[in-house]
């Protein structure tokens, strides 16, 4: 039987906020940390829910952030609590009076207040509104990406919101709770979608100063230049991803696309002999399904696999599992399947609605009445009470 999830016992506080933030906060959740959203008052009754989907294992409680006895509510709350989730621009949470250094981590030196922007907290974008695109831009990042004399191509929104701005977020209030473990102390966690990217792009970035990346955006062995590690259509409007680079591995492509070593334009690592070798293999791929490459592919080390969807995947039955296995203390299940029959790598425990397919929102103040409860043994009319729509501390109250 597995142990509790490695984050069992943490309590975090999340500001209401979309893709980053939340993303930090589905990370800690989903590896046992007791998630409370912090959204603002509805005017309508039940309260609609929002937009944020990533909201696996939380609950949301309202409180009114512009009254003075709402903060008075939140300031007692942050009292126990292990981490807050900071989404606002530079200078947010001072102006509610909840300044991290000078008002939070007094309340409670334990706490960790991990503070996420787009743009870094100083400088001339940092006052700005921006979103994905934009701090790919300042960072970097954008311009290495696109084929070639064409525009840079943004790739959705994965790059920076979530992996530099909600993963990075995530590894810096790991790495926050570990140096707690040493001396009891909390500390302010910062962290931007620009710096993030650019820690991503490291080594694109180094390999500019040498042959793998020297060459303008699009040209080079990594970025869609290479023939030997790009996309290509099928006769059936599929698409198939090829990743030979290694000369075994090429070799192994060419077999099974029954081309011989003499038919090539010249040397695979000449890049003047890459636009030739693309056109080769675009009609090559061209002459077969999707299927009947999958066919000669699967099981070889060509490094050719199907391009594919979400939708076919989820018609296939694949499951949807925590991001790493961790095999003394797994993570909270994803997939469907029985609780107590699942394998290490599907998590623990019951699975959740959607299975990690379908997008589940969560209406502000759902469920968070019951955390509170549970976390300090709070009650509604005698710790606190709500008024229009949000929870403001009871004056009564002996918090």
């Amino acid at each position: 039987m597995a142990n509790p999830p490695p984050l069992n016992g943490i309590r975090v506080l999340e500001f209401a906020g979309l893709a980053p933030g939340p993303f930090a906060g589905l990370l800690l959740a989903d590896y046992g940390a007791s998630v409370l959203r912090i959204d603002r008052p509805q005017a309508s009754n039940p309260p609609a829910p929002t937009a944020d989907l990533l909201i696996r294992h939380k609950t949301s409680v309202c409180i009114d952030l512009k009254s003075p006895r709402g903060i008075s509510l939140l300031k007692d709350l942050i009292k126990h609590v292990d981490i807050i989730i900071d989404p606002f621009r530079p200078g947010v949470l001072e102006k509610l009076d909840l300044c991290p250094a000078g008002v939070l981590l007094p309340l409670n030196p334990r706490l960790i207040v991990a503070r996420l922007t787009g743009f870094r907290r100083e400088g001339q974008y940092a006052q700005m509104a921006g979103h994905d695109i934009n701090y790919l831009a300042v960072s970097g990042v954008l311009s290495m990406l696109g084929r070639a004399h064409e525009k840079p191509y943004a790739p959705g929104n994965i790059v920076g919101d979530f992996a530099g701005g909600g993963a990075m977020c995530f590894m810096g209030i790991m790495l926050a709770l570990f140096a707690r473990t040493r001396d009891g102390k909390g500390q302010v966690v910062e962290a931007n979608m620009v710096d993030g990217s650019a820690y991503l792009a490291t080594m694109p970035r180094l390999a500019t100063k040498t042959p793998a990346w020297n060459r303008p955006r699009g040209e080079n062995l990594l970025d869609g230049g290479c023939p030997f590690y790009d996309t290509y259509e099928t006769s059936d409007g599929g698409f198939v991803a090829v990743g030979a680079l290694e000369p075994r591995f090429f070799a192994v492509l060419l077999r099974g696309l029954t081309i011989d070593v003499s038919a090539l334009p010249g040397p695979r690592q000449d890049p003047s002999t890459w636009p030739a070798l693309h056109q080769l293999f675009m009609r090559r791929f061209k002459s077969k399904t999707r299927k009947e490459w999958a066919d000669i592919f699967d099981g070889t080390d060509a490094c050719v696999t199907p391009v594919l969807s979400h939708a076919e995947l989820e018609n296939a039955g694949l499951d949807q599992r925590p991001a790493v296995t961790l095999t003394s203390t797994p993570g909270l299940a994803i997939p469907g399947g029985s609780a107590g029959a699942r394998d290490l790598d599907e998590g623990q425990g019951s699975s959740v609605e959607g299975e990690g397919w379908q997008g589940v929102a969560l209406a502000p103040g759902t469920g968070g009445e019951n955390t509170l409860k549970r976390w300090i043994g709070w009650r509604k009319g005698r710790d606190y009470k709500i008024e229009n729509g949000g929870l403001v501390k009871n004056n009564q109250s002996k918090l």
